[in-house]
């Protein structure tokens, strides 16, 4: 690469001559592989357990994603395409080794490449550590949605914040579940590139003043503020084999001025770092626990840092390219808010318009309703985030002032609409009166978008008629429904190899990219040789899992039993008490003398740290599994086994792996859920609820090809007033023996009393998650899932089928559906496309 001055480039820089893209052949990986391990990283000796042999893999790939990233990035500038920030508090991406290999198509290469020294690809892939920055399903999906917007050639940049410690490590000790750190970042983050030249001032407290500028126009700013810099890290997302490769850019909390070397000299050697630590506190830990006051303030804080900052990054490079012109802003930016964490966008992005660039309220307003899209996530009204006045007013006083304006003005377009409706407008305010009031920040974000979308199509039936109905009822034409899905690309073509490569010398690779062509899939279903090696298949995952569970636990298990998995975030929602239940009844029946077919099921997840009932369910699931496992008359037969340290790595391993796919959640509670596209794509069957994404994947497969159970949505809400959980204990002689061993101790002799909270909870009226409800129900549907397993080739075919009718759940569908409907953004088009 060389440089020559470029009369376009702005003073004082150069642009450099692009060289050629470097060759993807085997002797070029190994040749930069052994110039990073010897040169940079200054190594000669190869250690296996050592992390330099990763990050040296990591830089031969990393160069080969770097020049079609800056392609990338040039076409985008030149075309000045409509854009979209995608802004998330949650990025959950796991390891990037293998899906950055296998996007560049490179993954043979560098296998033959380190096999000529002796190492195994594999070996390497495993040694990295999970990119933890999220918490379940959400960011999970925000990792697939980038995925895929690079793969469609979009161009959409990911905005998030770079934690230090991610989503902690999970040990568990006695039962209990025990949170480590999750030192991600202790060997070094390899993918990143620091961008210094882009960081931005971030400002908190102070006081909001009035002044007259110049021409005497009345003004307001933000003044004594005490400022905090973020510091952008981006990571490179790379498409699938079409050289397009976007950015996820996360942000650092730093102070300005790091050091006091004044009150260093003075001798106050805490002070003087004082500022840096308490501006490195808004980055340093996912979601820290807001049960205390502080707490709760960090979160704001965070959500605050990461809306500013993005904003303001996104500004910055509009005037670099626009001057002050805003005219064309709104229909070249669209700003996606994931959740009601960054809502406060809205807000924000008035304030900067207005304060920073001197908008009038007017222009600013209608620039910041046409360039904000909000996506829903969640029908838990508890969820749904609300701020004390008196913290903003402390932390953001500007901003309040801002919210205040944006809901009085609403309340008269309310008025207008509905005279006289007193009601209505306490129910729709931004502002939540009480003896404290609480800012609504979802109400904040469907004020100030264009469209609001839910995740699933009942999702979004229940976001209209129930939880933001008045607002679907003043704007209409603003809601929507974007369906959820995974991308393929992860999670079956990188975790599932053996069935990939299965499908691919069966139908070829065009579900790749094209993931309805798996449906060509379901001509192959009766088929018994093409049966025969997708049992193989399974039995090669299987077998995998059990070698995993043992290094993990320490239990044999047994591939040939069947494997019933629920893997996600530990919730009284999300049903995993029903779950044990039904374990306990199992364990019961076998110990009187009924055969059933031979099962392991494997329950995973983490519980939020100030979550003490998701947390007590986790040891009384590990209680359970003590007894049931070191029973003698259990093996064979059963096996209850919690999944430790559950992650994005370990999902891997085990939805290739599973039978049965456990998808239990009370109707209307989980707005679509993305596990259960992972199974059903990897060819596992549902047992489900008619909840979330449930709906439509059991319309896609057929209905005999899911196990439903439990109440509809509309069951549930005629039920409430009248339930009585004790009194379907008491009509169900064997969900009354499974409560009867629950209540005597069995699992809990030396503990007494440890799950009296637990047991009460099934038995209260108010339960919302209608556990005992659905008790019976549950059971039924495991008993016809267990007779459908023992006919071989009818579960085959049940679990082909699911994989051929999985094409609609692939995340590049989903963002199609956001880009002709929300983004309306063209491809990006390299030098030569």
């Amino acid at each position: 690469m060389s440089a020559k001055p470029d009369k376009s480039a702005k003073a004082g820089s150069i642009e450099l001559l692009q060289a050629p893209n470097l060759p993807m052949d085997a002797d070029a990986i190994l040749q930069d592989f052994t110039h990073y391990f010897g040169r940079m990283l200054g190594r000669r000796t190869i250690d296996v357990k050592s992390p330099f042999l990763y990050q040296a893999v990591v830089y031969a790939a990393r160069d080969r994603l770097m020049e079609r990233w800056s392609q990338t990035r040039k076409a985008a500038q030149r075309d000045d395409t409509r854009r979209t920030a995608y802004l998330s508090l949650e990025f959950l991406m796991g390891r990037l080794l293998r899906n950055a290999l296998l996007n560049l198509g490179i993954e043979d290469e560098t296998a033959d490449a380190l096999n000529r020294l002796g190492l195994d690809l594999e070996d390497v892939i495993d040694s990295e550590r999970d990119a933890g920055l999220g918490n379940g399903g959400l960011g999970r999906l925000a990792a697939c949605f980038l995925d895929s917007c690079a793969t469609l050639s979009l161009p959409v940049i990911g905005y998030g914040i770079r934690y230090q410690y991610g989503m902690f490590h999970q040990r568990i000790e006695n039962g209990y579940q025990i949170e480590e750190p999750d030192s991600w970042l202790r060997e070094g983050f390899p993918w990143e590139i620091e961008r210094i030249e882009y960081a931005q001032t971030v400002r908190f407290g102070g006081r909001s003043i009035v002044y007259e500028d110049g021409n005497g126009v009345t003004r307001h700013a933000w003044a004594d503020t005490e400022d905090v810099l973020a510091v952008p890290y981006d990571i490179p997302i790379p498409g699938y084999r079409n050289n397009v490769v976007n950015t996820l850019r996360l942000w650092s909390a730093s102070a300005p001025h790091a050091f006091d070397l004044g009150e260093f000299n003075a001798g106050s050697y805490a002070d003087a770092v004082a500022t840096q630590n308490e501006a490195q506190n808004i980055t340093m830990v996912l979601y820290p626990n807001a049960d205390s006051e502080n707490g709760q303030e960090l979160r704001l804080r965070q959500q605050y840092f990461l809306a500013s900052a993005s904003l303001q990054d996104l500004l910055s490079g509009w005037i670099t390219r626009h001057g002050e012109n805003f005219e064309d802003f709104a229909a070249k930016t669209c700003f996606q808010l994931n959740d009601t964490h960054p809502a406060i966008a809205v807000a924000e992005l008035m304030r900067l318009l207005i304060d920073v660039h001197e908008l009038g309220w007017d222009e600013a307003w209608a620039i910041t309703q046409k360039s904000m899209a909000y996506t829903n996530h969640t029908l838990l009204p508890e969820a749904l985030e609300t701020w004390p006045v008196s913290m903003f007013r402390r932390l953001l006083p500007r901003v309040l002032d801002i919210i205040y304006e944006i809901n009085a003005r609403f309340i008269v377009e309310i008025s207008q609409q509905w005279p006289g409706d007193n009601d209505r407008i306490a129910r729709m305010s931004l502002i939540r009166e009480g003896s404290e009031p609480m800012i609504r920040m979802a109400y904040l974000a469907i004020v100030g978008s264009f469209s609001v979308n839910g995740v699933a199509e009942l999702h979004s039936r229940l976001l209209r008629e129930g939880l933001f109905r008045d607002f679907a009822e003043m704007w209409p034409e603003r809601f929507n429904n974007k369906t959820n899905g995974v991308t393929q690309r992860r999670w079956l073509a990188a975790c599932n190899k053996p069935l990939a490569e299965l499908i691919t010398d069966k139908i070829g690779d065009g579900w790749t990219t094209e993931l309805t062509e798996l449906g060509r899939l379901a001509e192959f279903a009766d088929d018994p040789d093409f049966q025969r090696a997708w049992r193989k298949v399974r039995q090669t995952n299987k077998t995998r899992l059990a070698r995993d569970l043992q290094d993990r636990t320490g239990l044999v298990v047994n591939p040939a039993t069947l494997f019933d998995v629920q893997v996600k975030r530990i919730h009284e929602y999300k049903r995993q008490l029903l779950n044990l239940l039904h374990a306990v009844y199992l364990y019961q029946r076998i110990r009187g003398g009924h055969e059933t077919v031979p099962r392991t099921i494997i329950i995973g997840g983490k519980a939020a740290p100030g979550y003490v009932m998701a947390k007590k369910i986790i040891k009384c699931i590990n209680n359970v599994s003590q007894v049931i496992n070191s029973d003698p008359a259990m093996e064979g037969r059963l096996q209850l086994i919690f999944y430790p340290d559950y992650n994005v790595s370990a999902m891997e391993l085990i939805c290739p792996a599973a039978d049965l796919s456990e998808q239990i959640s009370t109707a209307g509670k989980e707005a679509s859920g993305t596990g259960n596209m992972k199974f059903m794509m990897n060819g596992a069957v549902t047992i489900g609820t008619l909840d979330g994404a449930n709906v439509e994947i059991r319309e896609a497969v057929g209905e005999e090809n899911f196990f439903l159970f439990g109440l509809t949505v509309e069951e549930i809400a005629e039920l409430r007033g009248r339930y009585s959980p004790s009194a379907i204990i008491d009509a169900d002689d064997g969900f009354g023996r499974v409560i009867a061993m629950l209540e005597s101790g069995h699992f809990n002799r030396f503990e007494p009393g440890v799950f009296d909270s637990i047991l009460q909870s099934i038995r209260e009226p108010s339960d919302p998650w209608m556990t005992a409800a659905d008790f019976r129900s549950f059971v039924d549907a495991q008993e016809r899932a267990a007779d459908a397993y023992r006919d071989r080739a009818g579960w085959t075919r049940m679990s082909i089928l699911n994989s051929a009718s999985s094409g609609r759940f692939s995340t590049d569908r989903t963002m199609r559906d956001y880009n002709e409907d929300i983004w309306n953004l063209d491809p990006i088009l390299l030098d030569g496309t």
